[in-house]
């Protein structure tokens, strides 16, 4: 755990660098009260790791795996959280026509390993086979008994798409609950920022350049803004001189190509979360035809030839 203190006027941007939910978290508050702005990032943390046991698939009491491990043979009674996070899921499924879906988690992962051992695709029929348990149209959800049941034997759900989103809308509610009127929540690229600096100049980031983590090809100045940024450029295997990313096209079961970045910025972070992956999915056209359809959303993209696009209502610095 890593905590850092920069003074600006009296007041201070108290930061936070830990490991939650299996990613890196970074919490920030801005306070001239070092005592009061570390207890309440003490209150995102045990929020967020409630959120963590909630939806965690490495615990075997968890409500997730509960649902997992009845899949073809019974509903699961979970908590209306979970329920209703779920029924968001599923209505991004159906915008995205499937290239989102929680029931990604049903892959045979046998097939995929990212690393220098993977020197060739496995045959079309072979790759769709494996994602065949995937079908977001399998979880039936019943609102009386607050149930979840999945079809198939051996489907599975998982939080990877939007669980982290999620995590750092609830954290940022919780601390404006507490009085916390700036900070940012950072759940490892998805971002959630509010207020502004100590002094009162918008919060900056910066876009990952695919090539340089050192150096961002892009800024943006945010506030009440959350952004989220899916990509090939850390995880990828090279076959016959073509890099493929490790996200998975649910419908066929191979690799997507094509984007080497997206980045998604709206108010919400589980919808930039969960809306980052099915973009680098449809590729640059289907992508930013669904984003220049919604209403207060916005993307910027990167080809595999370093060319930019962007939604149609995005200013780029």
């Amino acid at each position: 755990m890593q905590e850092t203190e920069t003074a600006v006027f009296n007041e201070t941007v108290h930061q936070r660098v830990l490991r939650l939910m299996g990613n890196r978290f970074e919490i920030s508050v801005v306070s001239h009260d070092t005592q009061w702005a570390e207890g309440r990032i003490d209150d995102a943390v045990e929020e967020i790791s409630r959120i963590e046991r909630l939806l965690t698939t490495f615990n075997d009491s968890s409500q997730t795996n509960q649902i997992n491990q009845q899949a073809g043979i019974k509903p699961v009674s979970v908590d209306k959280e979970v329920f209703e996070l779920i029924r968001r899921s599923l209505k991004i499924s159906e915008l995205t026509q499937g290239s989102f879906d929680i029931t990604y988690g049903s892959i045979d992962k046998r097939l995929w390993n990212f690393d220098t051992t993977m020197t060739e695709l496995p045959d079309p029929e072979t790759a769709k086979q494996s994602v065949r348990l995937i079908n977001y149209r399998n979880v039936i959800l019943n609102e009386s008994d607050c149930s979840v049941f999945l079809r198939e034997k051996g489907m599975r759900i998982g939080f990877g798409g939007i669980g982290k989103g999620y995590a750092a809308d609830k954290a940022r509610y919780i601390l404006q609950q507490k009085g916390v009127k700036s900070g940012i929540v950072n759940a490892s690229g998805d971002l959630s920022a509010w207020g502004t600096q100590p002094g009162g100049k918008p919060w900056t980031i910066g876009v990952a350049d695919p090539y340089t983590k050192v150096t961002p090809f892009s800024y943006l100045d945010i506030s009440n803004m959350c952004v989220a940024t899916s990509g090939n450029y850390e995880k990828y295997a090279v076959i016959n001189g073509k890099k493929y990313s490790h996200t998975i096209d649910p419908k066929t079961g191979l690799p997507v190509g094509g984007i080497k970045s997206v980045t998604i910025i709206t108010a919400n972070a589980e919808l930039a979360d969960a809306m980052a992956t099915p973009v680098l999915v449809m590729g640059i056209k289907a992508g930013l035809n669904l984003i220049n359809q919604i209403r207060g959303i916005a993307c910027i993209l990167i080809d595999e030839n370093d060319k930019l696009y962007t939604s149609k209502n995005i200013n780029i610095k």
